[in-house]
């Protein structure tokens, strides 16, 4: 004949299987508040860990003020999409050419301020304004602009055309608010001076 376990032992099991869930739960980071809630779970530490190693060499990051997670996940998505590709003009320093079989050197003097041309469109400045807005947007600008392609200073019903809108808008509201944080975080550049192709 099987026992049953008698109601005491049932309240046991279930204290027990409350905790140890809540204690999964802490160490997973779920269901937290306060300064720890936006450091995410381990990948995105992993992320936000290699984003702060990848920062361009002579680019510094003014954390002030900033989420240092998200400016960490942030340089991430930005420093492994090749964002630099299109908002820096050239993207790498003399010397520094990785398709030309040489030692990676991103063009710190230009990172992200723009001037890459595509026929007849450059690719805006991307570095925060006097204000500290990148590319002179606010938060919730730089979202639309990513989720619509319609950047607010163009006309009415005028889309970005070479920016690959389409796809970056498809990102998590969090993963966009990063690339903003870490864009906040970087020098502020006046526009590329000698843009090109």
């Amino acid at each position: 004949m099987k026992r049953h376990p008698g109601i005491g032992q049932r309240v046991s099991l279930a204290i027990a299987f409350a905790a140890a869930s809540a204690l999964c739960a802490s160490a997973s980071g779920e269901g937290r508040d306060g300064p720890d809630r936006d450091r995410g779970d381990r990948h995105d530490q992993s992320q936000i860990k290699r984003g702060f190693e990848i920062v361009p060499p002579g680019v510094a990051l003014n954390l002030v003020g900033k989420n240092r997670a998200l400016v960490g996940l942030g340089s991430y998505i930005v420093n492994t999409s090749g964002c630099i590709d299109c908002h820096s003009h050239p993207s790498y320093a003399p010397g520094g050419d990785p398709f030309q079989g040489q030692p990676e050197i991103v063009n710190a003097a230009q990172y992200l301020s723009g001037g890459r041309q595509f026929g007849p469109f450059t690719s805006a400045n991307i570095t925060p304004d006097y204000a500290g807005k990148p590319a002179g947007l606010t938060l919730a600008e730089f979202l639309a602009v990513l989720r619509t392609g319609h950047d607010p200073k163009d006309p009415p019903g005028t889309l970005l055309q070479v920016m690959p809108w389409p796809t970056f808008g498809k990102k998590t509201e969090h993963d966009l608010t990063a690339i903003y944080e870490y864009l906040r975080a970087i020098p502020s550049l006046p526009n590329n001076p000698n843009p090109g192709p």
